[in-house]
């Protein structure tokens, strides 16, 4: 920066206009960022695929998944790669963010190995990757009720991912919480189903520190996620469902 101003500098006003060339030049090529997403063919990833192929901020998005995506873009690349040996794609694991959205059911899958592997196994892996490549910024979505000591089996899982994923200490590190994801599926889950139709109703009554038991749709947790990343909240490790709301608003109060 220092050179740019010394050149800038020792131009002479006449050529002002050249100088402005520079400087916004500079700016523009220091502004491009590039993104990993996992699980971008699922429901919260999907939203944080269009936020991100949308951003003028990034030139680079890319999606390691089991097949291709419908969405065609210069910016997207895809890996179709099977994300239970993440590790084999470490060459091409490098980006200044990486956001993992992964996750799975009981109805999905009712084996516990399996379900572990995917749970656990892929955000840990992308930590682990992250630590080795050098990337500085992780965002991740866990779950409400996420505790390594509890007695269920799924907030367990993601409690215990949480811990790993800390335990690998990259710098910006941002585990979400959201209570149950809203939003248009392409599979039917029953369980959520109704659970939905039942957020709709009692979401209101939730106010205080019940606000975080309300269901969020998947767009809001993606544009929180974003926003973790690009540095405008001075949160970090664990952010519960209720400050997920507000995290996503800061998109409408910040240029």
């Amino acid at each position: 920066m220092r050179k740019l101003f010394t050149l800038i500098s020792g131009i002479k006003l006449g050529h002002l206009n050249v100088c402005l060339f520079l400087s916004s030049t500079y700016n523009q090529i220091k502004l491009k960022k590039s993104a990993i997403i996992l699980g971008a063919t699922g429901l919260t990833g999907g939203y944080v695929l269009e936020q991100l192929l949308n951003n003028s901020e990034y030139d680079g998005i890319i999606v390691f998944a089991r097949r291709k995506l419908e969405i065609k873009n210069e910016k997207l690349h895809v890996f179709e790669c099977d994300l239970l040996n993440l590790e084999e794609q470490k060459e091409y694991f490098k980006a200044d963010e990486v956001y993992v959205c992964i996750g799975t059911t009981n109805n999905k899958t009712p084996n516990k190995k399996l379900y572990r592997d995917i749970d656990f196994g892929i955000p840990v892996t992308a930590a682990q990757l992250c630590r080795e490549n050098r990337i500085d910024n992780i965002a991740v979505i866990s779950s409400l009720g996420a505790n390594s000591k509890s007695s269920v089996f799924y907030t367990k899982t993601k409690g215990e991912m949480e811990e790993s994923v800390m335990e690998m200490e990259i710098p910006n590190t941002y585990l979400l919480r959201p209570a149950m994801i809203m939003g248009p599926r392409k599979e039917r889950r029953v369980g959520e189903t109704l659970g939905k139709m039942l957020s709709f109703i009692i979401n209101p009554l939730l106010k205080g520190p019940l606000k975080k038991y309300r269901g969020i749709h998947a767009e809001t947790i993606a544009k929180a996620m974003v926003n973790l990343c690009n540095g405008k909240s001075d949160l970090r490790k664990i952010i519960e469902s209720d400050k997920i709301w507000e995290l996503a608003e800061l998109d409408h109060q910040t240029t």
